[in-house]
């Protein structure tokens, strides 16, 4: 895909910035929100953009840096997931420890907030405190976040241990949000400024864009994304007020900064920030070097997340204000749901199959030259199957008409899988030709070819005329193929 975004101009100006801000405190806590792993959607709207790249900043600065992972007792109690990932919270966050330490970046220890004795807790905190990772045990903090003056005393902050750190730089990161960030952070300027340490706070959001305008494609993609989160983004008050400069934040950060000012006032005994804006220390905006490209990629992700919010309403009968918020933004745009082509082309084909009496899904892909592959239900597999080897066969340059994989190989897994579901005639879905593809690699070299462009499909577009199988949706996640779906509703009709 063409590129909009530079990861090095980034990373320099980024790193940079971080920098300039420490060198203002003895130490600088960090709130770091955001995936430091596969930032997926940030991929997405920022062609280039190197998803893992805030990992790649971190290594930049871990002589002078270390971490802190938090994580919320509930999520661990209640084995909250993750919906991108399908791991619990407290998986992820071994995950997230596990990839950090292999960049070779320092964590130093864990605070698990909000804590309550529960034995999975305590089985958590075990695990990592035999692994060499401390653990602190932070509760309730009393009078959060409105009695400032209970907050910042012995029976508030004070109540909590303080985690000892060493490095300038303390990065303070967890899995998901409500982890407990920002009073991780705030805890800790006070038993450090009781210390004599003169600490500082600084946010790194990715989105919204402060420095962009508030209607720009960029900013309206992240309310999209966050949809389901009522967050909206405003024009900071404050900094207007301060500056005369317009700038860009959500509404929480906006809605909380009075009282979170008044904290940080306090604690360090000076007024240090005089709007949300001010906290921050993102530079994103530097590294965009087609701003064309960055907002039709951003227009083409507020169709995704409409597309995907409408088909979980219509299959669920849930989440009506996520999608209702998200058609007013394709509104603003004027955005429709056949800008995103693999649409079209799926539609399209279904409608023409349909004239003979085709009943069942097509799946369309776009290619990174623009090109549309469709494949559709059939007797020996189903649409994604078929979309997935077509859209194969155009990348590897072979003919259209060549068969890839052997009846020979096809037909016993599917008269195995016949008995197995005790169907007559099942089709196999896209993880079985897969398998099927790759077995055939070894004695015919097409299939080979295949099964070495098949990482070509990452990060292209797909839709599918109706709601593909469990396994297939997987595939397509794990091969990064961006999906949406339309949903046939057999019943009653639905309509916003």
């Amino acid at each position: 895909m063409k590129k909009g975004f530079s990861n090095e101009i980034y990373i320099k100006e980024q790193a940079a910035y971080i920098l300039e801000r420490v060198s203002k405190f003895d130490k600088l806590y960090l709130e770091f929100g955001g995936k430091l792993f596969g930032d997926k959607h940030a991929a997405r709207v920022l062609p280039g953009y190197d998803e893992d790249i805030k990992t790649t900043l971190l290594e930049t600065l871990k002589d002078r840096m270390e971490v802190i992972v938090t994580i919320h007792a509930q999520d661990i109690i209640s084995n909250k997931l993750n919906n991108n990932t399908g791991l619990t919270y407290e998986k992820e966050a071994i995950k997230l420890i596990e990839r950090l330490k292999n960049k070779g970046i320092e964590v130093h220890s864990v605070v698990i907030n909000r804590y309550k004795n529960d034995i999975n807790v305590e089985k958590f905190a075990t695990l990592l405190e035999g692994s060499g990772i401390k653990v602190y045990r932070h509760e309730n903090t009393a009078g959060f976040p409105n009695d400032v003056d209970r907050i910042l005393s012995e029976d508030g902050f004070g109540r909590n241990t303080y985690v000892e750190t060493a490095k300038q730089i303390v990065v303070v990161t967890g899995p998901g949000p409500g982890s407990g960030k920002m009073t991780t952070c705030l805890s800790q300027l006070y038993h450090e400024y009781k210390l004599g340490v003169r600490a500082g706070y600084a946010k790194f959001e990715t989105f919204p864009v402060w420095n962009l305008p508030l209607k720009h494609e960029l900013n309206l993609a992240y309310e999209a994304a966050t949809a389901d989160l009522s967050d909206v983004n405003q024009i900071d008050p404050y900094h207007l007020e301060s500056y005369g400069e317009v700038s860009v934040n959500y509404n929480r950060d906006i809605e909380s900064f009075p009282i979170l000012k008044k904290i940080l006032d306090r604690i360090m005994g000076e007024e240090f920030y005089k709007s949300p804006t001010d906290m921050g220390v993102n530079r994103i905006k530097s590294g965009i070097v087609d701003e064309e490209i960055v907002k039709e990629a951003s227009r083409q992700e507020i169709v995704r997340r409409y597309l995907k919010a409408l088909f979980v309403y219509k299959v669920s009968h849930q989440n009506e204000s996520e999608v209702l918020r998200i058609k007013r933004l394709m509104e603003e745009l004027n955005l429709k749901e056949t800008d995103r082509a693999s649409v079209v082309a799926a539609r399209d084909r279904k409608t023409e199959l349909k004239k003979n009496g085709f009943v069942g899904a097509v799946t369309a892909i776009e290619l990174e030259d623009g090109t549309l592959i469709t494949g559709k239900d059939g007797d020996l597999m189903d649409s994604a199957a078929a979309a997935v080897l077509n859209a194969l066969k155009n990348i590897s340059h072979l003919p259209d008409e060549l068969h890839l994989i052997d009846k020979a190989i096809l037909e016993p897994i599917k008269e195995v899988k016949g008995i197995i579901e005790k169907k007559d005639s099942p089709t196999l879905s896209l993880e079985e030709v897969l398998i099927c593809l790759a077995t055939s690699e070894m004695f015919n070299p097409s299939a080979k070819l295949c099964i070495d462009n098949l990482s070509r499909l990452r990060d292209l577009r797909a839709h599918s005329t109706d709601m593909l199988n469990v396994t297939d949706i997987e595939i397509f996640r794990k091969m990064d193929l961006d999906l949406t779906s339309d949903y046939e509703d057999r019943g009653n009709i639905i309509k916003l």
